[in-house]
């Protein structure tokens, strides 16, 4: 259910507004005539509301301000009698989602508007009950977003978080790749346990198969004592082998050996070590390439096959970018005490023109950089520098 206040001081009007809008069973409508009574009740925290800009005692840019600052998340719709430009810039710089004349086509438009809406709202509670459901707030309040493409991602960790099957996570380098998996694991069974990540291409190769599966005393020249590898380490909880397809062909046999048989053997020794890991593996390379290409064995490939989670790149998540942006520029003013600061309207329709190919990555980079480069309490367009200007 959609909740949706409408503050109209022309109580015939309202009541039209009323009767339109709850056509749509899934709108429950509150009337209210004069600011004051919307203030006393803006705290039951609405999903919407309908604001006439000329109000009794009360400014409609001025309740649109209050709202924002109440909730920032609340949709808000402005009608006016008048369609100065002046006003409509206003109530857009200030948050308004839309802004509609009152002639003879108002009340078609605003259903249109608020059905719209409504379906935003609805799919941001859906991801809000999601997120509630499989995230630690404390722990994962990076996984933002309210888009079709982060709900389906979240829909999938809900699936696969509680088995031990191996899932296999895709998307473009920055997406958040590794956050994926920790919210897989810390929402397992296994959550009490060890998170052991590797990037295998930060490895060199001559050190990686040491690193993963440990080594014995003398097992080569400069092993002077025993290493427990990532496997062992992870025992009984989660490894995360990020960038799995940069692995060497040579070694992506001695993973498949251990992702059948649940074992691994030390350089330098003979004896098989069982393990009960789960594994998740992360890449930004088209897989099935790599095979064609004789840098993936075809086995090794099928075996990874288990769950897919595709992240979207940024660039196709919409509004997903300002909830990040947003997000992380708090964080960076607050962790460098800096005072928070905004962005003009300019400044994010530049931020959403852009392609972003370097992903989450690229973008906290981008806020760091414009909340230094901003004199102002507000980030201007000025002050954006992105990375081709680099």
């Amino acid at each position: 259910m959609t909740r949706i206040f409408v503050v109209e001081d022309n109580e015939f009007f309202a009541t039209m507004i009323k009767q339109k809008l709850e056509l749509n069973e899934q709108c429950e409508v509150s009337l209210f005539h004069s600011g004051d009574d919307f203030r006393r009740q803006l705290h039951e925290n609405p999903d919407m509301v309908v604001l006439d800009y000329n109000l009794p005692n009360a400014n409609g840019i001025e309740l649109l301000k209050e709202i924002k600052n109440f909730n920032n998340q609340i949709k808000t719709i402005l009608i006016s009698g008048q369609e100065r430009i002046e006003v409509v810039l206003e109530a857009f710089e200030n948050g308004a989602e839309e802004y509609i004349k009152k002639d003879e086509n108002a009340l078609a438009l605003l259903s249109l508007k608020v059905e719209k809406h409504t379906g935003e709202v609805n799919l941001r509670k859906e991801v809000d009950t999601l997120r509630d459901q499989i995230i630690d707030r404390h722990r994962y309040d990076k996984i933002i977003g309210e888009s079709a493409e982060i709900l389906k991602v979240l829909r999938l960790i809900q699936k696969v978080e509680k088995t031990n099957m191996l899932a296999l996570i895709t998307g473009e380098s920055g997406t958040g790749k590794e956050l994926v998996a920790s919210a897989i694991h810390y929402n397992s069974t296994r959550k009490n346990k060890p998170f052991v990540c590797v990037n295998v291409a930060a490895i060199p190769e001559d050190l990686i198969e040491s690193e993963l599966f440990g080594h014995e005393r003398g097992a080569f020249t400069g092993a002077d004592s025993k290493r427990i590898g990532k496997f062992e380490e992870a025992h009984e909880g989660t490894i995360f082998l990020d960038e799995i397809g940069e692995m060497d062909i040579n070694l992506q046999t001695k993973l498949l050996r251990v992702l059948q048989e649940s074992k691994i053997t030390r350089l330098g020794s003979n004896r098989e070590i069982p393990l009960n890991v789960r594994v998740i593996a992360a890449t930004n390379k088209n897989l099935a390439q790599r095979v064609k290409d004789g840098k993936m064995r075809e086995d090794l490939y099928y075996r990874l096959q288990g769950f897919l989670i595709h992240l979207p790149p940024l660039r196709e998540r919409g509004n997903d970018i300002l909830l990040l942006a947003k997000s992380m520029l708090r964080q960076f003013c607050e962790s460098n005490r800096i005072q928070v600061k905004s962005f003009s309207p300019e400044a994010l329709k530049d931020m959403m023109k852009h392609p972003w190919s370097g992903n989450v990555r690229e973008l906290k980079a981008f806020i760091e950089r414009a909340v230094l480069m901003s004199d102002g309490e507000v980030i201007q367009e000025e002050d954006l520098i992105f990375s081709q200007d680099i």
